[in-house]
């Protein structure tokens, strides 16, 4: 009877033995693909907050550029009224130049070509203004 009493424990010491080790693998592979998983979902969020960033990007990139042609068109717009408006202004000056040499102390043109003038000089103010603020 004593050769049953000794196999028993070898026995027990076998099953351990070969348990052990696998538990150690089994829970080093659990964590390994923990770890991995951790990283594919990091590496996988940096992957689309790159994505979002360079789709930002280029929708900012093309409202710039919206912006630009429709602020050069209102410039260039402006500059035509301001040339206009220089030209009539020029031409006014003109006028009440001549009107001054020729004026008689009957007649008082010269004071309405000088408001007219005046009036028009605001006005060309008032758009040199507007292309400032669009400056």
């Amino acid at each position: 009877m004593q050769p049953l009493a000794e196999s028993t424990p070898v026995h027990s010491r076998r099953t351990t033995a070969r348990h052990g080790p696998s538990v150690k693998w089994f829970l080093l592979f659990w964590v390994m693909m923990i770890g991995f998983g951790i990283y594919a979902v990091y590496s996988y969020t940096n992957h689309l907050k790159q994505q979002v960033l360079s789709e930002l990007s280029t929708q900012s990139q093309q409202q710039l550029t919206v912006l630009k042609t429709d602020y050069e068109a209102k410039i260039a717009v402006l500059s035509s009224e301001v040339k206009d408006l220089q030209d009539t202004v020029q031409s006014f000056n003109e006028l009440l130049t001549f009107t001054k040499d020729n004026a008689s102390a009957k007649t008082d043109n010269s004071n309405k070509l000088y408001t007219q003038l005046s009036e028009v000089r605001k006005q060309l103010d008032v758009l040199k203004k507007k292309m400032d603020l669009l400056k």
